[in-house]
């Protein structure tokens, strides 16, 4: 699709909002027709529904039975059980340029999305945007909603937060950011109190960021943040990493989801003051428990001394890529 909008339109379709047994039709013709005209008569309880209309009740056990060929998948969310059976009962609410309204959260996750254009703006009342495992670049915050609560996305190729800190959305809580494209050290500087006043939790595991000094002293400026991803960065190596961390950051709860308790931040207290401890250096044990495939020396029983036999020589060459 492209865009954030093009896709939204892609999952409309497959929630099928004003189709049969949902929106308006020939199912539900004289029901809506008495509700758009509040001084028609009202039909008697005894007379039945003229052929081919269905009751609201028939229309909800199509949607919420299993077995039924309109019932969503187990897996789906609670938002979209409720869309599909307000637009069975009360398809006009959700008629034309009312849907946007009726959405607090929107996860697209694995759509081909490459761009948040401006059509975010229509969704008035979304706290939540997830637009995961996509590939999106570039995110310009003035085609984000200021009532944005939470934004991820993760598994994207964002290189650079500039765009995003323009104008951020002011009540955002989540940030999540993780598989992306960030190194450092001109991120830092986007991620203070300035751009995100009420940022509670915020993910920035496995991009490239290598600078453990600048990203803390940023992050400290954060007085509400509480859950922190830091994990897959390069700076994430150095050996006094989590410790420095900790004590930079009294108000953190969660570090790489492990939870810091009292002992902890005792233990590491006065680290944060000591910056020479920490080295641009790292390192990294790797252990090679099995290897298959490969002959065995033993195998071969050695030549006689003298012996006019071919001598055939093994040799192997292992790498690792970090």
């Amino acid at each position: 699709p492209g865009s954030v909008s093009a896709a939204f339109q892609e999952y409309l379709q497959h929630l099928g909002l004003q189709d049969f047994p949902c929106g308006l039709g020939s199912w539900n013709k004289s029901r809506l027709h008495a509700l758009r005209n509040p001084w028609a008569e009202p039909a008697g309880l005894e007379e039945a529904l003229p052929p081919g209309e269905e009751t609201p009740e028939a229309l909800l056990e199509l949607l919420r039975d299993q077995h039924s060929p309109w019932a969503l998948p187990p897996d789906c969310s609670p938002q979209e059980r409720l869309l599909r059976e307000v637009a069975a009962l009360a398809p006009e609410l959700l008629h034309g340029s009312r849907i946007f309204q009726a959405f607090r959260s929107l996860r697209l996750l694995d759509k081909g999305v490459e761009e948040v254009d401006e059509g975010l703006l229509r969704f008035q009342q979304l706290e939540e945007l997830v637009l995961s495992a996509n590939h999106i670049s570039r995110v310009t915050s003035a085609h984000l909603p200021r009532t944005l609560k939470v934004l991820e996305l993760c598994c994207n190729a964002v290189g650079d937060l500039q765009d995003l800190c323009a104008q951020p959305p002011p009540e955002l809580q989540h940030l999540g950011l993780g598989y992306n494209r960030l190194c450092g050290p001109s991120q830092e500087k986007h991620l203070t109190m300035d751009f995100w006043p009420n940022l509670v939790s915020l993910d920035l595991s496995f991009n490239s960021l290598t600078d453990l000094l600048e990203l803390a002293s940023q992050l400290s400026t954060l007085q509400n943040l509480r859950i922190l991803l830091l994990q897959g960065n390069p700076l994430a190596l150095i050996p006094t990493y989590r410790g420095f961390l900790v004590d930079s950051l009294p108000r953190l709860a969660i570090l790489d989801d492990i939870h810091i308790w009292p002992e902890e931040r005792q233990q590491f207290h006065g680290l944060a003051g000591q910056p020479e401890l920490i080295r641009s250096e790292a390192r990294v044990v790797v252990s090679i428990g099995e290897m298959k495939g490969l002959p065995n020396p033993k195998a071969f029983q050695q030549l006689e001394v003298g012996s006019e036999g071919p001598v055939i020589t093994y040799s192997y060459c292992v790498t690792y890529e970090f």
